[in-house]
């Protein structure tokens, strides 16, 4: 009786472990949760930096998976054939993943074009007004362009929370992700922790170092307004010989052949070659970050 009693406990303390303790059915378990709260994290980081912030990664592939289809059913009205319905959806489904960047690129110029004016009024808020590092950091920020004023509210947030400035500078440099508010950050982070004796002058010297840099990049990208024109043909102009091609004579029942189903595909695939390549011609040499990684 003791036995089968002791037994029957064994049991049952063996089944509600393994019933209510999922590491022992997954012993990696917890190094799972670890690496997909890592991955999480990433795309988060990246979303935020490509100004979708607001938006969930799930919706961005809602949003590539819709472009997929719709261009996908287009090519099969247009050709009239599987291959270069996969082939158009597979290219256009990178659209929505090239706005983000655009976006993210836009929301680096902007702060390339907002620093130097920012980096002077934090100078004169240091230097005439008197006013503290972080008071004068988080006071500039206040007028700095909407698409940067969402990360000096969370870096004052943190500042609140903390009064640790260290932590502060990190939160602000993360969302901005920009290499001069790398410098900047970094520059005030040190003067706030070893004394701000030459303080105004390397903040002088940074602006118009920042002034410099943005000048380059103005002229630079006016240079390329012709080319960036001429691109877009890259898309327009197939597409409208496709159409025109169309329209003449058998031309549609050329595309349902074997022979013209893998013409078609090679075209397309041709065109977005050609639209990647033209983009990685005409990119700007970003400014390497050397702060961000602490």
């Amino acid at each position: 009786m003791i036995i089968s009693s002791t037994a029957a406990c064994g049991i049952y303390l063996l089944y509600t472990a393994m019933a209510f303790d999922k590491r022992h059915l997954c012993p990696d378990a917890g190094g799972a949760r670890r690496r997909g709260a890592r991955w999480h994290s990433r795309v988060l980081s990246w979303l935020a930096q490509a100004g979708l912030d607001t938006i969930r990664p799930r919706d961005l592939l809602v949003a590539v998976g819709s472009v997929f289809v719709g261009a996908a059913l287009l090519a099969s009205v247009l050709f009239g054939g599987v291959l270069p319905a996969l082939a158009s959806g597979f290219l256009a489904a990178g659209l929505p993943v090239e706005l983000a960047r655009q976006r993210r690129r836009s929301r680096r110029l902007a702060a390339q074009e907002a620093w130097p004016k920012l980096i002077d009024e934090i100078r004169l808020l240091t230097g005439s007004v008197g006013r503290s590092i972080p008071q004068a950091l988080f006071e500039a920020g206040q007028s700095a362009p909407v698409e940067l004023r969402a990360a000096f509210e969370a870096a004052h947030r943190e500042w609140l929370i903390s009064t640790d400035f260290t932590r502060t500078v990190a939160v602000l440099e993360d969302q901005l992700g920009d290499a001069s508010a790398d410098t900047t950050c970094e520059t005030l982070l040190i003067a706030h922790e070893l004394g701000g004796a030459n303080l105004d002058r390397r903040l002088a010297d940074l602006a118009a170092d920042r002034r410099t840099d943005l000048h380059y990049r103005k002229d630079a990208r006016a240079r390329q307004a012709g080319v960036r024109f001429a691109r877009r043909f890259v898309l327009i102009v197939p597409l409208g010989m496709a159409l025109a091609g169309m329209s003449v004579g058998d031309g549609r029942d050329a595309y349902a052949t074997a022979g013209g189903q893998l013409a078609a595909v090679a075209a397309l695939l041709m065109v977005g070659g050609c639209w990647v390549w033209a983009g990685r011609l005409m990119r700007l040499p970003d400014e390497e970050r050397v702060f961000h990684e602490r």
